[in-house]
């Protein structure tokens, strides 16, 4: 871990403190300049792009389905929230009708992602303010839901299954009965974690006043998700902006008006519990139907009606080689992420590349108020000011 300490001319009882980028607490590779006071810290700055990767100017040399994959490897916690984001983006351009099986399996599997997303952050955040036990509890969980994404999609994590037109396939037979089994025996899990946590008085002074904000403050720097909705705001895309048929679920925006580490922590537990609501209901009012639109120029054929009709095998070739070409114009679509307002801001000239596809990112928009919760808190209250706002390091460095 590379430290760097210097003195403060005119202020010799004040130092600089390096922390980062290989910090593990830092969640990733995210640098924290501290100006120290004894043990408190004075002022704090953010360096990033350690991780840049480049994917929005990737995007405008990748064809539409292309982009798909680079959408994974962002928030690489949440792949298929991106998956939908960007094809809703794409959707929207097209005007093309999504069929409504398509939708609510898109609704299941996105909702098991911010379950699976929450119990990482929870795992992690507790590791690093020294509760083992809940880390190991909370990756056993996610086990089961990677083993569900794995038997639909044939990957654990960048799955690249929500294709533009619907899904990739149709799910397997049987999938559902590895969702059902999660569904019935996460309820103990989460109270579990809370036996844990919410009342342990360790907990309960590692976060309680820690990475304080208002709801006006909030406001301002442009928090979104589990950051904001813990300072009061009730605000949530899925909610407030409905996609992907989320009109029809019914369940409950989680807000907490504490505003500190404590309040945050306690509206991610309660969203997963009403993720698992949602869940459920899309399991028992799942439609028949298709899994894919019927736009043979822009959605990908069957793979078995390519060996017995020529059309479907010209239309592979042109979609794989050429791509499809959407109308002039720009799009702006939001999905509610784990970490908040996850947006695709895309921009088409016609081509079969867009344009431009800019990436409204919640875990860059979150860490511009990182300076804010932790100047003038300690600096161990460092670390769970950075685990509680969740940053995904791949996502900042776009």
């Amino acid at each position: 871990m590379p430290i760097t300490l210097e003195r403060i001319p005119g202020h010799e009882e004040r130092v600089i403190l390096s922390m980062g980028p290989q910090h593990p607490s830092t969640h990733g590779v995210l640098r924290l300049v501290l100006e120290l006071e004894g043990e408190t810290v004075v002022r704090a700055l953010y360096d990033i792009g350690y991780l840049h990767t480049g994917f929005e100017k990737s995007f405008e040399s990748k064809t539409y389905h292309q982009g798909i994959t680079l959408t994974d490897r962002m928030d690489y916690l949440a792949p298929l929230s991106n998956n939908l984001g960007f094809c809703l983006a794409t959707e929207k351009l097209l005007g093309l009708e999504i069929p409504p099986r398509a939708q609510w399996i898109r609704v299941l599997l996105t909702e098991l992602t911010r379950i699976q997303s929450h119990l990482v952050w929870l795992g992690t955040h507790a590791i690093d303010l020294g509760a083992m036990s809940v880390f190991l509890y909370c990756f056993r969980e996610r086990e089961e839901i990677l083993h569900i994404f794995e038997a639909v999609s044939g990957q654990r994590m960048m799955t690249s299954y929500f294709r533009i037109g619907g899904l990739a396939l149709e799910p397997p037979l049987g999938w559902l009965k590895g969702v059902q089994k999660f569904a019935k025996s996460f309820p103990a899990r989460i109270e579990e974690y809370e036996t844990l946590l919410t009342r342990n008085p360790i907990w309960l002074s590692r976060t309680q006043g820690v990475g304080y904000i208002s709801a006006e403050d909030a406001i301002a720097y442009g928090l979104s998700g589990p950051s904001l909705r813990g300072s009061g705001v009730d605000w949530d895309i899925r909610k407030k902006e409905p996609y992907s048929s989320y009109e029809k679920f019914d369940f409950k925006v989680s807000t907490r008006t504490e505003g500190d580490v404590y309040g945050r922590y306690l509206a991610r537990v309660e969203e997963m519990r009403q993720s698992l609501r949602i869940v459920n209901q899309a399991m028992e009012g799942l439609p028949e139907g298709p899994v894919k639109a019927n736009a043979p120029h822009i959605v990908m054929p069957e793979r078995e009606s390519m060996k017995t009709s020529i059309e479907a095998l010209i239309y592979h070739f042109k979609i794989v080689t050429e791509g499809f070409h959407p109308p002039v114009g720009e799009v702006y679509q939001a999905i509610e992420s784990p970490r908040g307002e996850l947006g695709f801001y895309m921009v088409s000239d016609g081509s079969p590349k867009p344009f431009r596809c800019h990436v409204r990112a919640p875990s860059f928009a979150n860490l511009q108020a990182l300076p804010r919760l932790i100047e003038g808190r300690l600096i161990a209250d460092v670390v769970a000011c950075i685990g509680t706002i969740d940053i995904v390091l791949g996502e900042v460095d776009r």
